[in-house]
């Protein structure tokens, strides 16, 4: 199988602050992690490279710093890397992106599935892997728990809200990544060395031949107007006495603010 892998490099959310005159993300001198749930892809493409063969190719569009996160890729396994690096990317919201990702890997080209984590850290739209599946015309399965791969066609477990499904596509095919679908390998040292020695090619849109007006705030119609933390308002009670008392003081309390 000759897999591709979508990963996207985002601020450590632990150390997220807002522009409160831009209302943007501060990015600068902000540590960057690779996207969690695309460890989970990167995982999932190489248990399918041990079990199958074939090659594992990270892709991610980015500033120049995105290489970073392919560099994780490529020591946690995968045998290629692939950064969409250009500034008329800049202000591209998840049309633009799927639209640029998608035309990175028809230039790829010979591809089995594409694996997306199911969502970013920093924007949780959970809406690029469907896009680029839309964008190629393949199917798509999101929300994978597992896959198993018989020839030709793939079956994949989704996670529902309280349940699960089984829905079985032919190849070539997209499918996201749940967090619970594996637990992600730790790079070992070797190869941590051996990614840093590799070769990581950088496309711009004139490489991938994307349409420009497809591209960037041009081609994104939708458009950040305000971010903003969450108001935060602590209001804590101690109920005391014997357990039967806290059970009843409670419930009274929940029917008092109709939570019940």
């Amino acid at each position: 199988m000759d897999i591709v892998v979508c990963v996207k490099q985002v601020p450590d959310t632990s150390e997220v602050s807002i522009d409160p005159e831009t209302n943007t993300l501060v990015r600068e001198g902000v540590p960057s992690i690779i996207n969690p749930y695309d460890e989970n892809a990167i995982e999932a493409g190489l248990q399918l490279k041990e079990e199958h063969g074939g090659t594992v190719t990270a892709l991610s569009m980015g500033p120049p710093q995105a290489e970073e996160a392919l560099r994780q890729a490529l020591a946690m396994g995968c045998d290629e890397a692939i950064l969409i690096s250009d500034r008329a990317l800049a202000g591209s919201d998840t049309l633009a992106t799927s639209y640029v990702l998608a035309e990175a890997i028809r230039k790829i080209g010979g591809y089995d599935l594409i694996i997306c984590g199911k969502q970013a850290f920093d924007g949780d739209t959970a809406q690029v892997g469907p896009g680029i599946a839309e964008q190629l015309g393949i199917p798509q399965a999101t929300y994978a728990m597992e896959v198993k791969v018989d020839g030709k066609k793939i079956a994949v477990k989704r996670l529902l809200a309280g349940s699960f499904e089984t829905v079985e596509m032919k190849l070539p095919a997209l499918i996201t990544a749940d967090k619970h679908m594996n637990v992600p390998r730790h790079a070992g040292l070797r190869g941590v060395m051996a990614a840093r020695k590799k070769e990581i090619p950088t496309w711009t849109l004139e490489d991938i031949e994307a349409e420009s007006e497809k591209c960037g705030l041009s081609g994104s119609p939708t458009t950040v107007v305000e971010i903003f933390p969450p108001q935060r308002s602590h209001k804590t009670e101690r109920l005391e006495g014997e357990a039967q008392q806290v059970a009843r003081q409670l419930i009274e309390k929940l029917h008092e603010a109709q939570l019940l």
